[in-house]
C-alpha cells in the first residue's frame, strides 16, 4: 500500500526478535542480567541470576536496576549470587582478614608471650607466622 509520501510501514514489527532480553523497567533498554521474583507469602523479593527463559511473573533487570533494587517497607530482599560473578566479601570475611594481618604483623616474641602460659599444642607439627599445621586426629 502506498501513500503520497511513499510506502506505508507496518505498525507491527517483523518476526525477528532480539535474542538479548531487555530490562523490564519502563524506558530502560539495557540488556537484562538478573531476574526478580516476588514471594508474597514471605514478603520477600528474590533477585538472582538471569533466568533461562522469561517467566510471566518475573522481571528481568539490567545491572544498574538490579544494584539499586529496594523492596517495600517490611519486605526482605534476598540476593542470590551468580556462580560466575565475583563474590563480595562479607563483614565477617573482612574482620577475619584484618585480624590475620594484625597477627602476622606482631613480632614473634610478643606472639610467644601471648601463648606463654598454655604450653605447646601436642598436635602442632609446624608453625609459620600466625598459621599452624596440626596433626590429623587419627594419626
Amino acid at each position: 500500500m502506498e501513500s503520497r509520501r511513499g510506502p506505508l510501514k507496518s505498525a507491527v514489527p517483523s518476526n525477528v526478535v532480539s535474542p538479548v532480553r531487555r530490562c523490564s523497567r519502563t524506558a530502560c533498554g539495557r540488556p537484562a542480567v538478573a531476574t526478580l521474583t516476588y514471594v508474597y507469602a514471605d514478603s520477600t523479593a528474590v533477585l538472582g541470576p538471569l533466568a533461562t527463559y522469561a517467566e510471566p511473573h518475573c522481571y528481568d533487570l539490567c545491572a544498574e536496576h538490579s544494584e539499586r533494587l529496594t523492596a517495600p517497607r517490611g519486605w526482605e530482599v534476598v540476593r542470590l549470587l551468580d556462580g560466575s560473578a565475583p563474590a563480595r566479601p562479607s563483614g565477617d570475611d573482612l574482620e577475619a582478614l584484618a585480624n590475620a594481618v594484625r597477627e602476622a604483623a606482631r613480632p614473634q616474641e610478643r606472639a610467644a608471650e601471648a601463648g606463654g602460659g598454655r604450653g605447646a599444642d601436642p598436635r602442632e607439627v609446624a608453625r609459620r607466622g600466625h598459621l599452624r599445621v596440626l596433626r590429623s586426629p587419627d594419626n
